[in-house]
C-alpha cells in the first residue's frame, strides 16, 4: 500500500497549490495597472504614473495597520478561518476592481483589499503551527518557491491576456484565480485547537516577556531593511538598463528578463536553503544571504552592460531566497504557539512598511543622489544589517 501523506505535508502541499495560483493572479495586475488607468480617463503620462504608484501602493498602508490585528485574532479563533477570509475577500476584491469607473474606485477597493486580506500572511502562520520544527526551513522554502513561480508566471500571462479579453475581463481573471485557490485551501487541516475567548491578553504573555524576544525585534527590522532594499531598486531598474545601454530596441524585453533574474534565482534556490536551513540553523542561512545580499548590490551600482546587470541580479535571488523563509523560520523557532498568529502579523506589517517606503523614497533618492549611488546606499544597509545580525542573532541564538 502507498504510504500516507503526513498531514503537515497535505497541509503544505495545498498552500503551496494555493499560493501558486494567487501569486499566478496578483502578479498580472502590474503590468496592467497603468494601462487600466489610462483607459479610465487619466491621459497625461505623467498622473498615470503618478496615480499608479498610488494605488499600488495604498494597500501596503492598510495591511501593515490591520496584519498585527488578523494576526491577533488568529491566535484566538484559529489559522484556517482568517486563511478562508483573506483569500475570499482577496478574490471579490479583484473582481470589484473590474467593474471600477474611475481611479479614486481602485483606491477605496486597493484600501479596502488591504484591512481584510493578508492571504500570504495568514498562511504562513499555519504552516509553521503544522510544520515540525526540523522541517519547517524546507516548507517555508517550498512555499517561497511556489509564491515566486507563480508570480514569475503570472506577469507573461496577463500582457498577453489584456490585449486578448481586455483589462476589465483581466481583473475579472485574476480575482477567479483568488478564488480558486480560496477553494483549495477549504481542504485544509488545523489540528491545534483556537484558543477562542478565553485567550484573553491577561492569560498570555506579553511580548517582553518572551525569552528571546530581543532577537525577534531584531528579525523585524531585517524584514523592513530586506524589503525596503528591493522595492527601492525595482521601480528605476528599467530606467537604470536604459542608462548603461543607451538606444537600444527591445528595452522592455531586456529590463523585464533582467527583473525576472532575481525571481529565477529564488525560485530555484529557495527550497535548497531551506533545507539546508534545517541543518545549521536559520540564523546562519540569515547572515550569509545578508552578506551576499550586500556584497553583489556594490558591483551592481558600477556595471557597464545590461547581462551584466542580470547576472548581479541571478545572485541577488539566490541570498533572498534565503532571507524571507529564514526570518520566518526564526520566528516560527522562537515563538510559542499561542502568539504565533500576533507576532507573524508584525512581521508582515514590518514587510509591508519595508515595501512601502522602499517603493516610495527609491525614485526620490534615485534622483537626489544617482541610480549607481543608490545601489552602493543599499549595499551598505545590507552590509550592516548583516554585521548585525552576526554579533545580535547568530550569537544569542542557541
Amino acid at each position: 500500500m502507498a504510504a500516507t501523506i503526513p498531514l503537515w505535508k497535505k497541509n503544505l502541499y495545498i498552500c503551496c497549490i494555493a499560493s501558486f495560483i494567487v501569486s499566478i493572479g496578483m502578479s498580472q495586475m502590474a503590468p496592467i495597472l497603468p494601462l487600466y488607468i489610462a483607459e479610465l480617463g487619466v491621459d497625461n503620462p505623467a498622473d498615470v504614473a503618478r496615480w499608479s504608484g498610488i494605488v499600488f501602493g495604498c494597500n501596503f498602508i492598510s495591511l501593515a495597520i490591520f496584519s498585527p490585528i488578523w494576526g491577533r485574532l488568529s491566535d484566538r479563533w484559529g489559522r484556517k478561518p482568517m486563511i478562508l477570509r483573506a483569500s475570499g475577500w482577496l478574490g471579490l476584491i479583484m473582481i470589484g476592481m473590474g467593474f471600477a469607473q474611475s481611479v479614486w474606485h481602485l483606491v477605496a477597493l486597493r484600501l479596502l483589499q488591504g484591512c481584510l486580506s493578508g492571504f500570504q500572511a495568514a498562511v504562513i502562520p499555519l504552516l509553521a503551527q503544522e510544520t515540525p520544527k526540523d522541517r519547517s526551513g524546507w516548507a517555508m522554502g517550498m512555499f517561497f518557491t511556489a509564491q515566486v513561480s507563480g508570480g514569475l508566471m503570472g506577469p507573461i500571462f496577463g500582457g498577453w491576456l489584456s490585449e486578448i479579453i481586455g483589462f476589465r475581463n483581466s481583473f475579472l481573471l485574476i480575482g477567479s484565480c483568488c478564488l480558486l485557490g480560496f477553494l483549495a485551501l477549504t481542504q485544509l487541516s488545523e489540528t491545534r485547537q483556537p484558543a477562542g475567548e478565553k485567550a484573553v491578553d491577561g492569560e498570555l504573555p506579553s511580548f517582553r516577556e518572551l525569552p528571546q524576544y530581543n532577537i525577534i525585534l531584531g528579525v523585524f527590522l531585517t524584514t523592513v531593511l530586506l524589503h525596503f532594499s528591493l522595492s527601492c531598486a525595482a521601480p528605476i531598474l528599467t530606467v537604470y538598463v536604459q542608462e548603461i545601454a543607451g538606444t537600444v530596441e527591445h528595452l522592455a524585453i531586456i529590463s523585464g528578463a533582467i527583473f525576472s533574474a532575481t525571481g529565477l534565482a529564488s525560485m530555484i534556490f529557495a527550497s535548497k536553503l531551506g533545507r539546508l536551513a534545517d541543518r545549521i540553523g536559520s540564523a546562519r542561512i540569515l547572515f550569509s544571504c545578508l552578506l551576499l545580499s550586500g556584497l553583489v548590490s556594490i558591483p551592481q551600482g558600477m556595471v557597464t552592460a545590461p547581462w551584466q546587470l542580470g547576472i548581479l541580479r541571478f545572485l541577488h535571488g539566490i541570498a533572498i531566497a534565503g532571507l524571507m523563509p529564514s526570518t520566518n523560520n526564526l520566528i516560527r523557532q522562537l515563538t510559542p504557539p499561542a502568539l504565533m498568529g500576533r507576532i507573524f502579523g508584525i512581521n508582515q506589517s514590518a514587510q509591508f512598511i519595508g515595501m512601502f517606503t522602499g517603493g516610495f523614497l527609491g525614485g526620490q533618492l534615485a534622483a537626489s543622489i544617482g541610480i549607481r549611488n543608490l545601489f552602493l546606499l543599499v549595499a551598505a544597509l545590507l552590509l550592516c544589517n548583516a554585521l548585525w545580525c552576526r554579533f545580535f542573532i547568530c550569537s544569542r541564538q542557541k
